[in-house]
């Protein structure tokens, strides 16, 4: 009989993640706040409602093109915040350093997680570090965990995903997972490819504010992070029991974007983005939220990308319209991406 062990393909965010928490976690720790599967648990206090959420980072590179392991877990944290509509208020810090990490590579990430924290105006409140011996780790990990406040009222979940709604991309996909890609020894892609790497909040706030009292009509926010698009979509076509359409034409992605996909052989819709946001909002507000978006440094290359339908077809599927005309099943992320991308 052969041995089950955890393998890479457990910490993808695609169908391997899905079954570890369905058969590992969630028997062990099911609750009803859990069982949103929210980016961040919400948590009703009684006199107003919580955001929490936790991430753990260990990209490798810890130093690439827009960025660094520091501020991904600064920016990563935030967004998580931001996809149930929350308001950050304060971030944890935790370190797991290798014996043998320089000082300067550690300070160096330290200010890039200052830099970060003081422009999204989110401090770090609390930390803990641990040091490790040498081969026992990969230089650093990074966990960060977050709190943040609900407006009253206030609801975006996955679940709330409806027939009729439009899928809006908030910018070009695949800028981070392409970046880190090309970091790879002996890939020496040239054309200025970097990280997206952003804290999404003031995009978030912005899209809230524009719709005032309809706020209701914004259903579902999510971070495109592991994955990427593809894996994103699936997991909110499933949770909320919906089909989903994506059209490729609509979906920006820089040229070089492109052209370092075709070399390698990948496919961008699976690759990381850790500076965009997917918004599934209805019919009726969809020209005022891009409006907001577009005005907005984070959401200025917004494009509606799809729309959601009443899976009697295709059950919590995903279809991708290509851009010759025809069209493919968009399933999730299957085995692990390379590399190690947050």
């Amino acid at each position: 009989m052969k041995t089950k062990m955890i393998l890479l393909d457990h910490g993808s965010g695609g169908l391997a993640t899905q079954e570890l928490i369905e058969q590992a976690f969630l028997p062990r720790f099911g609750n009803p706040i859990l069982s949103e599967f929210g980016d961040s648990a919400v948590i009703d206090l009684g006199q107003g409602r919580l955001a929490f959420t936790t991430d753990s980072y260990v990209v490798d590179p810890i130093f690439f093109p827009g960025g660094d392991i520091g501020v991904l877990a600064v920016n990563g944290t935030i967004n998580d915040l931001s996809m149930c509509g929350a308001a950050p208020f304060g971030l944890s810090l935790g370190f797991i350093l290798e014996e043998g990490l320089e000082m300067a590579a550690f300070e160096r990430i330290l200010d890039s997680i200052a830099a970060a924290s003081r422009s999204a105006g989110v401090p770090v409140v609390t930390g803990d570090t641990k040091v490790v011996p040498r081969r026992k780790a990969d230089r650093i990990f990074i966990n960060t965990s977050g709190i943040g406040f609900l407006r009253a009222g206030l609801e975006i979940s996955a679940k709330r995903a409806r027939p009729g709604d439009y899928v809006i991309l908030s910018g070009t996909m695949a800028d981070h997972g392409v970046a880190i890609l090309t970091q790879r020894p002996g890939l020496g892609f040239e054309g200025g490819l970097k990280s997206d790497t952003s804290a999404l909040h003031g995009l978030v706030m912005a899209m809230l504010d524009v719709l005032g009292a309809k706020t209701d009509a914004l259903h579902t926010l999510k971070d495109p992070t592991r994955g990427g698009v593809a894996t994103a979509v699936n997991e909110i076509a499933g949770l909320a029991g919906v089909g989903i359409e994506i059209d490729e034409a609509a979906v920006n992605i820089r040229p070089e974007v492109v052209a370092a996909c075709d070399i390698l052989g990948i496919d961008p819709f699976y690759m990381a983005n850790e500076g965009k946001l997917l918004a599934i909002v209805d019919g009726d507000v969809v020209d005022s939220v891009m409006g907001a978006m577009r005005a907005h440094p984070d959401g200025r290359d917004a494009s509606v990308i799809g729309r959601v339908t009443d899976g009697l077809a295709a059950a919590s599927r995903v279809i991708l319209k290509t851009r010759i005309g025809g069209s493919r099943i968009l399933g999730s992320l299957a085995g692990e991406p390379l590399p190690r991308i947050c």
